[in-house]
């Protein structure tokens, strides 16, 4: 571009300065550099102006392009904040989570030992009362052991006369072998149930039906461990069942004869147990 204005201007200088007479065909000559020189004068002032405008184009593309990159840096910033106190939070919710879990693991070991103690207890009550009740077993007793309890059935014809509520006296020796082993065992919780079978009563004065009968025969096998064998009282409990849980449902003579019976559910105290699960 200097070099066009710098030849533009020599011209200018030689047509008003020089005193010399030029040809017409050099004149033109001239005039056609000068015409020349013009066109590409305004071209090039065409072409800076194209290229300032896209200078100015890209410098407003890079303010734009490093405003983005300062956001992104911003967000990047953020995110890797974030990403520590979560990384940080995440860190002690598994420990606070392994710890609560070591706990809980220890709490169910003690739970299985309790469990493992009890079935112990129980197996070796249930052996102990079989060997000191072996002499009445072929007499209507059992001994045997449903959901961790151990269950004493007597049917009603080793303790009671046909429609009586009192204890005969091979019944009271059946019931004493069991209570000489119920007094070794103080952990042991007693219920008594009375149980009979779906024929009507009748003729049996105060007693009106089964629930009578079964409750009363109850309470007088739970008076004679506790009033005559003194078991504590606060360990024994009597209930009725009447005839509404049978163990045979045949219906003929020998199966009502299995329901008419005596049960007393010995279960260990849990105490320990329920303290563990609270």
């Amino acid at each position: 571009m200097k070099r066009i204005l710098f030849i533009t201007t020599i011209l200018a200088a030689s047509s008003f300065s020089s005193c010399v007479v030029l040809s017409n065909k050099k004149y033109k000559t001239l005039l056609s550099q000068k015409d020349s020189l013009s066109a590409g004068w305004d071209a090039a002032k065409v072409k800076v102006s194209s290229l300032e405008e896209e200078i100015g184009r890209l410098q407003a593309d890079t303010a734009r392009l490093n405003a983005r990159i300062i956001d992104l840096q911003s967000s990047l910033a953020g995110l890797n904040s974030n990403y520590s106190a979560l990384r940080a939070n995440s860190s002690t919710e598994i420990s606070k989570l392994s710890e609560d879990l070591k706990k809980r693991e220890a709490r169910l070991k003690e739970v299985e030992d309790v469990l493992r103690k009890r079935d112990e207890a129980t197996n070796a009550l249930r052996d102990k009362l079989q060997k000191a009740l072996l002499g009445f077993q072929q007499s209507g007793l059992s001994v045997d052991i449903r959901n961790g309890k151990v269950y004493v059935s007597l049917t009603d014809k080793l303790l009671f006369a046909s429609g009586s509520i009192v204890i005969d006296d091979k019944g009271k020796q059946a019931l004493k072998g069991l209570a000489d082993v119920l007094k070794t065992q103080p952990e042991i919780n007693i219920s008594v149930e009375g149980h009979t079978d779906d024929q009507r009563i009748v003729n049996l004065g105060q007693i009106k039906d089964n629930w009578d009968l079964s409750v009363l025969r109850a309470t007088s096998v739970v008076r004679f461990l506790t009033d005559e064998q003194k078991l504590e009282n606060s360990r024994v409990t009597a209930t009725g069942k009447g005839q509404y849980q049978p163990v045979d449902a045949a219906g003929t003579p020998e199966a009502r004869s299995h329901n008419r019976r005596i049960e007393i559910v010995l279960s260990p105290k849990l105490d320990e147990l329920y303290n563990l699960i609270k």
